[in-house]
């Protein structure tokens, strides 16, 4: 496979343009450009770059271990700092908002939303209606709020992710979307550009009984843990939509419970964060995952820190 190749692969799958990808390689557009035409090879340092972004792209970016054990003693010195990260978020309106902020917009986006970031925080914070956006999209921005002041509200470390609180988060994330709102899927899915399969609509029932158990093991590896209950959870895909928005809140709830900043996922990393999932889910390789969550918790702890 030559440079070419490897480029339009990189495209397609991350959506990036080649001013975008220009960028994160750090060359010219010209440059990057002329490569593309077949113009000029890139130098040796610019063919790893591109090699190693070609890896990432389509999960086979390989981590070091040593690489992945210092993100989680960074994560680990960093929750030792807080005494009670929630209590943190809880009394300090302006972080407690611009979790709520950052966690809608990025969430709701990742999902396909067309709502910007200063658009959502009108919506959220100014009761704001928009004239010129969908209804829905709005709908799903107040919702999702609403979710996360119920999460906050009922916080409790000592307390179980069960089976109602899940339905519970579902009921008022689909509330005025769908019919099926706080309910298991009655059928059949498939995850939209992914030929990741889902559980059977007959198994979900099943499937979710074995999933909460281990959601509320004690880990010692908490990014590891989270990692997989995430992936499982996602490929049972236990509703008929909005499953993407719920794993990522019980994410939200399991790091809260172990004295970890909330991990955002940037909107902008959508197709890595699809690609590392993939990875996990079909490859059992967790380890990409895991280092993308890190950097996720980090930007959480950013937030936590005023950063």
């Amino acid at each position: 496979m030559d440079i070419r190749d490897k480029l339009k692969i990189i495209q397609s799958a991350s959506g990036l343009t080649q001013t975008g990808m220009a960028a994160k390689l750090g060359v010219s557009f010209v440059a990057l450009n002329n490569w593309w035409t077949g113009k000029a090879k890139p130098r040796k340092k610019h063919a790893e770059a591109i090699d190693a972004m070609y890896r990432e792209y389509t999960g086979q970016k390989i981590i070091p271990k040593t690489v992945l054990a210092a993100k989680k003693e960074l994560i680990g010195k960093e929750s030792h700092q807080h005494k009670n990260i929630f209590n943190v978020i809880a009394k300090n309106p302006d972080i407690r908002d611009q979790f709520m902020l950052a966690l809608t917009y990025n969430s709701n986006k990742i999902e396909g939303s067309t709502l910007s970031e200063d658009e959502t925080f009108d919506i959220m914070f100014n009761n704001k209606v928009l004239p010129d956006k969908s209804l829905i999209e709005q709908l799903e921005v107040k919702n999702h709020q609403t979710a996360l002041k119920y999460l906050f509200a009922n916080f409790d470390e000592k307390k179980k992710i069960d089976e109602t609180l899940v339905l519970k988060l579902h009921g008022i994330l689909m509330n005025g979307i769908r019919d099926d709102a706080g309910f298991y899927r009655r059928h059949g899915v498939r995850i939209v550009g992914s030929n990741v399969p889902t559980a059977n609509h007959l198994k979900v029932t099943k499937l979710m009984d074995k999933l909460f158990p281990d959601i509320n093991k004690k880990s010692r590896d908490i990014i590891e843990h989270v990692s997989n209950i995430h992936a499982r959870f996602e490929q049972i895909h236990p509703f008929s939509d909005g499953n993407g928005r719920i794993g990522r809140l019980i994410l939200s709830a399991m790091l809260l419970r172990e004295n970890t900043a909330p991990a955002v996922i940037k909107q902008e990393n959508k197709k890595l964060y699809y690609a590392h999932l993939r990875a996990a889910q079909l490859k059992d390789d967790f380890t990409q995952l895991e280092d993308f969550l890190c950097d996720a918790v980090m930007f959480g702890f950013d937030i936590v820190s005023r950063k």
